[in-house]
């Protein structure tokens, strides 16, 4: 719970950071407004003033989730010089954001809104955009831009199923290290090996 008054800004990101730990443990039906006000450590109409209903807070957390990984991910991989560096970068900011924030992820990645209609499309659009960013970093001269969007897309669901299979039953059955070495080592040997 954190008290005091914080500017406008630094309250909203607050309530988003608590609520991700929140909805994460609760799903999105076993959490009241209630519950996140209390774990914020503020008032409901304080609450309120930042996000207009749960619906709202629980859409903006999603997005926010998302934003974030894609910008660990395309600033780690655009920092690198090399193609290769460039994908370990990659995997390796997208490993780092899952260990930093394992609960935005498991929301962002969940089966149940997977299936969901109402938050099917926001999970969509982030992986869209995710790919899109990781498309523009696949170095591979010889292929369309369709292909490499297609390429981006089964790159992503790779990364994640890695990562979620790594944090399994909440034992750790990779390290990081050797975790994205071997993404890196797979990815990197299926992207070397295409061909026109």
């Amino acid at each position: 719970m954190v008290k005091g008054r914080l500017p406008g800004p630094e309250r909203r990101a607050q309530i988003l950071s608590v609520s991700r730990r929140v909805l994460a443990r609760n799903g999105y039906h076993g959490t009241t407004m209630t519950d996140i006000a209390d774990a914020a450590g503020v008032t409901k109409p304080v609450l309120y003033q930042h996000f207009s209903s749960k619906r709202e807070l629980y859409r903006t957390v999603l997005e926010d989730v998302g934003a974030r990984l894609e910008a660990s991910v395309v600033e780690a991989a655009s920092a690198a010089s090399e193609p290769r560096e460039r994908a370990e970068s990659g995997i390796r900011a997208y490993a780092r954001f899952v260990e930093q924030d394992s609960d935005g992820f498991d929301l962002l990645f969940s089966g149940a809104n997977r299936q969901d209609e109402e938050w099917s499309p926001i999970i969509a659009a982030v992986e869209r955009s995710l790919a899109q960013a990781v498309a523009s970093l696949i170095d591979v001269p010889t292929i369309s831009s369709r292909r490499r969007q297609i390429l981006a897309h089964g790159i992503i669901g790779l990364a994640e199923s890695m990562m979620r299979f790594a944090r399994t039953d909440g034992q750790l059955h990779y390290s990081q290290d050797e975790l994205v070495r071997d993404l890196t080592d797979l990815t990197w040997s299926g992207l070397r090996g295409l061909d026109s």
